[in-house]
């Protein structure tokens, strides 16, 4: 990895710097970051909707919105070396970045398999921000083993209908869209006879229903289908190979920087705690061990920019991380508790507190933070499945 920028980075860099500095308001900037839940400036601070879609406009004038897309989709067309330092220093300034299933996933998967009649319809609003995604793989007994899934979608003229349950669909009760997995063949191997459907989120017979969680947050939802009636032109690709979709991956930078960052600027934010809180203070006046844990996570934190580092660079030689990605999601998921633990320490019993009009303790950051970690494991591919992946791919051991 080359650590330093070549003359066209170190340009580019300052460019998005001077952006950032014209550009992203002080009161986004400089409000406390809800960790763990928004890396950037808060959805509750009032304006942020307004201010988010004049954001975007100013972002996608410059092909910003989306970088990784072609120009001719209305990206950035930008390098993986580019993408890398636009994420980085987006994340070190806490600014937002549009994103999100749509951009990530719904996007790159219609630029590759769709027809031209789906990219003029959906890349555009994509872009603009006119429709939000969602993902409709999972299933109560479809997790991990995602090809175990049951929806059925039955072709019956110039429709598929589709029949069946989703679970943790993140953000469904704002989306317009959704992109969704559902078998069109059951007799045929569990990882064939899938297809891959772009669904209109307010079809008849689609109900969406909250799962609250123990923030009292509605980030998830179940998705129940029944008859939902899908025009066969919102099949994705060919019928029965929407597995192979679903497994697309493009030469995107997904280096995972910006949660590096994230880690980095957390770690900063809990020592300003330790020296500045009556509470920090008095807890690391009585616990020393407590500076040696600070230590130990910005450490870890450091580490964690250097695996992001590995994956760019190899990104930038054209090859695909693979077990390196999974080195990359386990480190940085479980490094998310282990801050979430640092700063429950660090906060005592004062941590119970959730309350966000309480200084005490950062406004009930550090319990918010400390509920929302014990879904970084989980979510985005298991540590147990990412170990499975580094065990076998990695080290090459026999699989059961």
């Amino acid at each position: 990895m080359e650590f330093r920028d070549s003359p066209a980075e170190a340009a580019f860099r300052q460019e998005v710097r001077a952006f950032l500095d014209a550009e992203f308001p002080p009161e986004f900037a400089e409000r406390p970051v809800e960790w763990g839940l928004f890396n950037g400036a808060g959805r509750a601070v009032p304006g942020f909707a307004e201010f988010m879609r004049e954001w975007t406009k100013k972002l996608n004038a410059r092909g910003w919105g989306a970088p990784a897309w072609p120009k001719e989709h209305g990206g950035g067309g930008l390098s993986v070396k580019e993408q890398f330092i636009l994420s980085e220093e987006f994340a070190w300034r806490r600014a937002p970045r549009p994103g999100g299933i749509g951009h990530g996933w719904a996007g790159p998967t219609i630029m590759v398999y769709g027809t031209e009649e789906q990219k003029r319809e959906y890349l555009p609003k994509i872009i603009s921000g006119e429709h939000i995604w969602c993902q409709l793989f999972s299933e109560p007994g479809a997790g991990s083993d995602l090809a175990s899934l049951q929806t059925r979608a039955v072709r019956d003229g110039d429709d598929y209908v589709i029949n069946g349950q989703k679970i943790w669909t993140s953000g469904a009760q704002h989306a317009h869209m959704g992109i969704l997995l559902a078998r069109t063949n059951p007799d045929a191997p569990k990882h064939r006879g899938i297809s891959y459907f772009l669904v209109d989120m307010k079809t008849p017979g689609i109900t969406v229903r909250p799962l609250v969680n123990m923030l009292n947050s509605h980030e998830f939802n179940e998705v129940f289908f029944e008859d939902v009636r899908v025009p066969a032109k919102n099949l994705l690709g060919e019928e029965n190979r929407g597995w192979y979709l679903a497994t697309t991956t493009l030469d995107f930078e997904r280096s995972g920087i910006a949660t590096s960052v994230s880690h980095q600027l957390i770690v900063r934010d809990l020592v300003r705690f330790a020296k500045e809180s009556p509470v920090g203070s008095r807890s690391v006046a009585t616990r020393p061990s407590l500076r040696t844990e600070l230590a130990d996570r910005a450490i870890e934190a450091q580490v964690e920019s250097l695996i992001s580092y590995r994956i760019i660079s190899m990104q930038e030689r054209g090859q695909i991380p693979n077990k390196e990605s999974s080195i990359a999601k386990l480190y940085s998921s479980e490094l998310d508790v282990r801050l979430a633990v640092t700063a429950m320490h660090l906060a005592g019993l004062y941590g119970q507190i959730t309350d966000r009009e309480d200084a005490r303790v950062l406004g009930g950051r550090i319990a918010r933070f400390y509920m929302h970690s014990t879904t970084s494991p989980i979510g985005g591919g298991t540590s147990e499945i990412q170990r499975n992946i580094i065990a076998t791919r990695g080290l090459g051991l026999p699989r059961g």
